[in-house]
């Protein structure tokens, strides 16, 4: 059972549709939610109205943490990608689940780290040349159990600020250099080293 799971227990997820918001930008945050099944981008709006994708979230994600725990307003958007099975996690219910789940607890301060990193990167990385913030953003990127990574050349290109014919070229490079590997949708990550170089 996917650990994240407990977050639910004795609980019905709520079914968002392909399109639907979760939450928006700027509001407070009364809770952060766990994700179910499903796909999901988290973003961040400009007063123009451009959109970055900070990124795309998968089924045994959490997202909105972030905002949740320092209780500061929430500094992206998410809007489901595909139909989702999500379920909201508010104070009480958190607090229940420590108190049965202790164990949680540090897998929770793993996690909201690795997000606060993925933010950080993406404000630090935005003046950088293309390669080095597309090693940085599949670096980031969590592997799944056989070590691939699920995602687009849109998604990259929507994520660090390029166009998706540039995600394509330098992927063609990083596979020639056997950095990694492509497929259809997913990438495996084959030499770690080399795309922490690029990223140095």
């Amino acid at each position: 059972m996917p650990i994240w799971d407990l977050l639910g227990e004795g609980r019905t997820p709520r079914m968002y549709s392909a399109g639907q918001m979760i939450y928006l930008q700027d509001t407070s945050p009364g809770c952060f939610y766990y994700l179910k099944s499903g796909a999901a981008r988290s973003y961040i709006s400009s007063p123009s109205g451009d959109e970055r994708v900070i990124t795309v979230h998968r089924s045994g994600d959490l997202m909105g943490e972030a905002s949740f725990f320092d209780q500061c307003p929430r500094v992206t958007s998410a809007m489901a990608v595909t139909d989702c099975l999500i379920y909201s996690v508010d104070q009480s219910q958190l607090d229940q689940v420590f108190a049965h789940h202790p164990e949680l607890a540090l897998p929770m301060l793993q996690y909201l780290a690795r997000t606060v990193r993925i933010l950080s990167s993406h404000v630090n990385s935005s003046a950088l040349p293309a390669e080095q913030r597309i090693a940085r953003y599949l670096l980031s990127q969590p592997p799944e159990h056989n070590g691939t990574i699920r995602c687009t050349h849109e998604e990259i290109g929507q994520a660090v600020g390029v166009s998706r014919v540039t995600v394509s070229r330098v992927l063609s490079s990083l596979s020639q250099s056997g950095a990694v590997e492509t497929g259809y949708g997913c990438l495996r990550i084959c030499d770690r080293h080399f795309l922490n170089s690029l990223t140095e």
